[in-house]
């Protein structure tokens, strides 16, 4: 199928590996010029080669607000103009309730929703602008069904749906959407740190994942917005 967006130009943020770098690979397949970010110049270029098709490596960290608004500010320098943004960023120290002091959630707060904020908040207006643009929030189904041992996780991506869908509402009329991928169990290095090296049960690929968002940022998928898409094999148990 093709997607209608070869030419367009994407900032796929945290792609050195895992789901960032499928997702970036899967638009960059469709013919999209893509910028990418990571934090260490050796992985993140060496990532940009794997991908081809002219990808262009950035280095950056999207810990916070501020280091999301650079990067986007740099692709958009680097590209441009932006038309997709995939939002994504590592995850916070596992821990639960007991374990997790107080002072640990604000950075689990900025890295993974201020650091979102700042994505958006510089690419949204050139979009609008232009008519036409496509957010993908790589996020986790936790949103959905808190996992356990990921306080600081559960509690920031939650915050970073309510964002995402209360801007989609604000800017649909301007030809932008807005959705988040909530990502179950796929075969990344994150999971497998955090699973001691084994994972029982079913686990997604992370090319079938960058697949889901290449499609999310169509032509096709044009009508879709304000959506929390879960790509989870079936591990989400509710009806709604």
């Amino acid at each position: 199928m093709d997607l209608g967006i070869a030419h367009r130009k994407a900032a796929v943020a945290a792609a050195s590996t895992g789901l960032g770098f499928a997702s970036a690979k899967a638009l960059a397949e469709e013919g999209v010029q893509v910028v990418i970010c990571g934090r260490e110049a050796g992985r993140i270029n060496e990532a940009a080669s794997q991908i081809g098709h002219g990808c262009i490596p950035i280095v950056q960290d999207v810990g916070n607000a501020e280091g999301g608004a650079a990067f986007v500010r740099a692709a958009i320098e680097a590209l441009g103009g932006i038309d997709i943004l995939v939002t994504n960023a590592g995850g916070p120290p596992a821990g639960n309730f007991a374990s997790t002091p107080v002072e640990a959630y604000p950075d689990a707060i900025n890295l993974n929703l201020m650091s979102v904020i700042g994505m958006c908040t510089v690419a949204i207006p050139v979009m609008q602008a232009n008519g036409w643009g496509r957010v993908a929030a790589i996020t986790s189904v936790s949103v959905r069904q808190p996992i356990p041992n990921l306080i600081l996780s559960n509690t920031a991506r939650a915050g970073v749906t309510g964002y995402l869908k209360t801007l989609a509402r604000e800017v649909a009329a301007d030809g932008v959407t807005v959705n988040s991928i909530q990502p179950g169990i796929h075969r990344t290095n994150r999971i497998l740190t955090l699973q001691g090296g084994t994972v029982s049960g079913p686990m997604g690929e992370p090319e079938d994942f960058g697949s889901i968002v290449a499609f999310m940022c169509s032509e096709q998928a044009r009508f879709t917005t304000g959506v929390q898409f879960h790509v989870d094999g079936g591990a989400y148990a509710a009806l709604l």
